[in-house]
């Protein structure tokens, strides 16, 4: 309950306090991608509840002539990347902190997809709610293969309290700043996971985040 408390009112005040901005970034939105501001996908969130996640769109929507979405770098614009090197185009995410589907902190919420493909061991990451940032972003971003990033996420819900929260949330500026670890090596944000042959270190493919 504690924990709730302080992300509605740590979100509302955020929430206020880059109002200006966020509006400054949709209107540059509204003119490059034609109207379209945000980017909106299903994710597994606490207990495997689905939700809806709001980010701020990164990439333009062209596809081959197969009808599937061109690569990541083909997509993505100047504009578009410097929002997620500063992570700005998480910044809707806030209204999803209000409505109780994420909290600041906790692991990122993943794609529905990846559900069916979780051992035991990883969906213990869905025992608290998802989060903006967590204790796998400030130990490397999407540096991480996926064998860590479960490995931290996992540390996090075991070992989870007030004051991890706020070493986290403190641990989160430099790394965002510093504009570090944005992408995998070889990938523009970091490789699909695909089960085990993720946890065994084969590239399956770029992840699709807009």
């Amino acid at each position: 309950m504690e924990k709730r408390i302080f992300d509605f009112l740590m979100a509302l005040m955020l929430l206020v306090f880059f109002m200006p901005l966020s509006l400054l970034i949709a209107a540059q939105l509204f003119l490059f991608y034609g109207g379209k501001i945000f980017y909106i996908q299903e994710r597994i969130g606490k207990n495997g509840r689905v939700f809806s996640i709001i980010k701020f769109k990164t990439m333009t929507d062209k596809w081959n002539i197969q009808g599937l979405p061109l690569p990541d770098e083909e997509r993505m614009t100047p504009f578009g990347y410097w929002l997620r090197a500063l992570s700005l185009d998480e910044l809707p995410q806030l209204v999803n902190v209000l409505k109780g589907d994420m909290s600041l902190i906790g692991p990122r919420p993943l794609l529905v997809e990846y559900g069916p493909l979780y051992n035991n061991f990883q969906k213990r990451r869905h025992e608290v709610l998802p989060g903006i940032t967590g204790w796998a972003q400030v130990n490397g971003r999407n540096g991480l293969n996926w064998q860590e990033k479960f490995q931290h996420d996992v540390w996090y819900v075991e070992n989870r309290s007030f004051m991890l929260d706020l070493k986290i949330i403190c641990m989160t500026i430099g790394p965002v700043f510093l504009k570090k670890n944005i992408g995998q090596p070889g990938h523009l944000t970091c490789e699909k996971f695909q089960g085990e042959t993720s946890i065994l270190g084969q590239d399956s493919g770029p992840y699709d985040r807009h």
